[in-house]
């Protein structure tokens, strides 16, 4: 994908009313604007243009997944994408795309590309904690996840049930807590 033509739009020879397009977004799409945050894609984009005589109304619908690396584990995983935007194209002196729900194009104009559109559609609708779904139900098996589990922080409760299943506790280590509570006693502490 050299560059991004099949996702321009003439409108010049487009009668009033509504024009379906569809497209296919793989990791190539991705390339172009040099985002390496997925490894692979397969989306669905179905572009709906409502022609009307000084404007276009836009409804893009997107479906699909994109291979990204789990927060957790860093295990690949297909995030699934379901988003849509709507963009309403007006004519104006100057072109404007500051604001994200409107864009103004020059009245010479006779085209628009959406990929930008796409692109960022797309890079948003990605949750920002990617967690693989095996994570969650516990079925995935990983070396990263045992050791996330080895290393897991225990409450007191499980931490001083676990000391005293393991071991029986040296008896002078009794002696100093006994010293620590009848002095608390005698302070009036306990």
């Amino acid at each position: 994908m050299k560059d991004l033509k099949e996702f321009d739009i003439s409108f010049i020879g487009l009668k009033e009313g509504i024009h379906q397009f569809d497209y296919i977004i793989t990791k190539e799409f991705f390339d172009f604007f040099d985002y390496d945050e997925f490894n692979n894609a397969n989306i669905n984009v179905s572009l709906s243009l409502l022609k009307k005589a000084n404007m276009f109304e836009l409804d893009f619908v997107f479906s699909g997944w994109v291979e990204v690396a789990c927060d957790i584990t860093n295990e690949l995983f297909h995030q699934p994408i379901e988003t849509s935007i709507n963009l309403i194209v007006k004519f104006g002196n100057e072109f404007n795309n500051e604001n994200e729900e409107l864009l103004i194009i020059p009245y010479s104009e006779f085209k628009f590309n959406v990929s930008q559109y796409i692109y960022e559609a797309i890079v948003l609708g990605v949750p920002l904690k990617r967690i693989h779904p095996g994570v969650n139900d516990g079925t995935l098996e990983s070396d990263v996840l045992d050791k996330l589990k080895e290393l897991e922080v225990k409450d007191k409760e499980e931490e001083n049930q676990e000391v005293d299943s393991n071991k029986e506790i040296d008896p002078r280590w009794n002696k100093l807590k006994n010293i620590l509570i009848e002095k608390n006693k005698s302070n009036g502490t306990s």
